[in-house]
């Protein structure tokens, strides 16, 4: 019987399978549709980045900040408050704004009175800017405001808040009390700087001036 001759084993490849053209349509969409959401986060972001890299970092040589600088920052807290009407307000919701925040009893002192008055005029000073920076004041305790108070304080969102709660969020330097400072939160709802007590009008007003210039590209007045 004839032997058959050894043969090479014959390899036989197998190609891939092929996406038909509505899957690799799909395939891309997804693929787009990941890159433009990415795209979008980083727009979003950017900005705020940017201004706060310019406020942080890029300083003149010899720059310094009057107002202490908070760090870590510490985000608006959960707890609400009861404006002049009698309507409940989650501190949340002043967000979105620059805010200028004052502490004291609702009796108001002279202290208090002087704070309030110097919150006033810093945002005045602040001409046409004024509309990106929201005066507030916290008050605590259960005394009524006087005729004259509500009307001086007319244009001034006013909060009447739990002091052990707001002691959580709020701090006050080393041998100070939180009515002796002004604090400052972003519009992104951080408090980010708390200026010393004893105030220095003129040079609270430059590092306002400086915060608002360095924001304005993303910043707009209104909520």
């Amino acid at each position: 019987m004839a032997q058959t001759p050894d043969e090479p084993l014959t390899m036989t490849v197998h190609s891939l399978p092929q996406l038909d053209q509505s899957s690799a349509r799909s395939a891309a969409s997804t693929r787009a549709g990941r890159w433009k959401m990415l795209a979008l986060l980083l727009v979003s972001a950017a900005p705020v980045v940017a201004s706060y890299f310019m406020y942080y970092v890029v300083r003149p040589e010899g720059r310094r900040n009057y107002g202490e600088l908070v760090n870590p920052q510490r985000p608006l807290p959960a707890f609400t408050g009861i404006d002049t009407q009698g309507q409940s307000v989650p501190l949340a919701q002043l967000k979105d704004q620059w805010l200028l925040i004052s502490v004291a009893d609702s009796a108001c002192d002279a202290a208090c009175q002087e704070h309030l008055y110097l919150q006033r005029q810093l945002r005045e000073t602040l001409g046409k800017e004024k509309d990106r920076l929201d005066w507030v004041w916290l008050r605590t305790g259960a005394a009524p405001l006087t005729e004259a108070l509500q009307q001086a304080t007319a244009p001034a969102v006013v909060l009447q808040v739990d002091a052990a709660q707001l002691a959580t969020w709020l701090e006050p330097a080393p041998g100070q009390r939180l009515e002796d400072h002004l604090y400052v939160v972003d519009p992104l709802g951080n408090w980010m700087m708390r200026f010393p007590a004893n105030l220095d009008a003129k040079q609270a007003k430059r590092d306002l001036d400086r915060l608002l210039r360095a924001s304005a590209f993303w910043d707009k007045a209104g909520r």
